[in-house]
């Protein structure tokens, strides 16, 4: 684990305009002083991230929110309330004086405040706690997110020690999945929006504001990981239910193609494979991980058993959606191949 010497070493290089990575409770950020637009778009140099896509601002637990937006509804004050320091992001209307840089050029800014010890120690030691500090995942724009310091020094090599000035380390990350956005920029006219889910479900949410947020409309404010394709591995990837897992893999091993497996119940072919556990919040932890893993074996496709389809699994199946999107119909091509 980072000791104070590495916090106080990496809340300098971010007063000094560079990039720090640093673990958070869902996956590792990639950090820079949210106030400095020349800082921000080292970011978006280091990730190779579009200009218009926003990131989000993670600020010490006790910082002053209305410092970052220009209102704060009653919805905002009780979920903070209730989840903060944790995993969840609120969109709100930005303060006229935050560049435009952390919200890729809209009037609204993403905002949360994580649990995660080193987070809170070098947040905290920022700017005397008051500083943000803007950071999407710690990996090349599109990859699968870290969750371990190894997994972000794999990702960026030689930039780390140049482009990035530290890697702290907090062990793996307990979430696994990116935090749960919710708009309430739109209050008046559209209510809560869910942008993203993740750990907190639109259930939670809705047990402290009163009512369940809405799905996002085609004019709701961008935010980080919503493209179509997103969070995916270098090697293809594809879902399968379980009955059709046996069959297919036996099709494509008499191709002479290498699977890999990522499932949920017993493996149905040798190969490379990883097995999560059966339940979301387990899964959630170890699927970065598990494509990481999978995506080191030389395989020519990782074949995922697609999980549970009920609320608990919303964040995990989000991931998997855009995790695929980039591979459809890959099977039926190597099979006619």
């Amino acid at each position: 684990m980072a000791d104070q010497a590495a916090i106080a070493a990496a809340a300098a290089i971010l007063a000094q305009g560079g990039l720090v990575a640093f673990p958070t409770e869902t996956v590792y950020g990639l950090g820079a002083d949210a106030e400095d637009p020349a800082a921000v778009a080292r970011i978006y140099q280091a990730k190779g991230r579009p200009n218009d896509h926003p990131v989000i601002v993670h600020v010490a637990p006790g910082a002053k929110l209305d410092y970052w937006v220009s209102d704060i509804p009653a919805e905002a004050r009780q979920l903070v309330a209730a989840f903060w320091p944790g995993p969840l992001t609120l969109i709100l209307k930005r303060a006229s004086h935050i560049p435009d840089a952390v919200s890729g050029g809209q009037d609204t800014v993403g905002i949360r405040c994580p649990s995660h010890p080193v987070a809170v120690a070098l947040l905290s030691a920022f700017k005397g706690g008051q500083g943000g500090v803007a950071a999407p995942s710690a990996n090349k724009f599109g990859n699968v997110s870290p969750t371990t310091a190894q997994h972000v020094r794999d990702e960026f090599g030689d930039a780390v020690g140049g482009l990035i000035g530290a890697v702290l380390d907090g062990g793996a990350s307990a979430v696994g999945i990116e935090s749960t956005i919710l708009d309430l920029s739109r209050l008046a006219t559209h209510g809560p929006v869910l942008l993203r889910p993740g750990h907190i479900s639109a259930e939670q949410i809705a047990a402290v504001i009163g009512r369940l947020p809405g799905l996002p409309d085609q004019a709701a404010p961008r935010a980080s990981g919503t493209l179509e394709s997103h969070y995916a591995p270098r090697t293809p990837v594809t879902m399968l239910d379980h009955a059709e897992l046996a069959p297919t893999l036996t099709r494509l091993l008499d191709k002479g193609l290498r699977i890999a497996q990522i499932t949920y119940a017993q493996p149905v072919a040798d190969g490379p494979q990883q097995r999560l556990p059966a339940d979301p919040f387990g899964y959630a932890y170890g699927l970065y991980a598990a494509l990481r893993a999978m995506d080191q074996t030389g395989a020519d496709l990782i074949i995922v058993e697609t999980p549970p389809q009920d609320a608990a699994w919303l964040g995990v199946n989000d991931r998997l959606r855009r995790a695929v999107f980039g591979s459809s119909g890959i099977i039926e091509s190597y099979l006619r191949a």
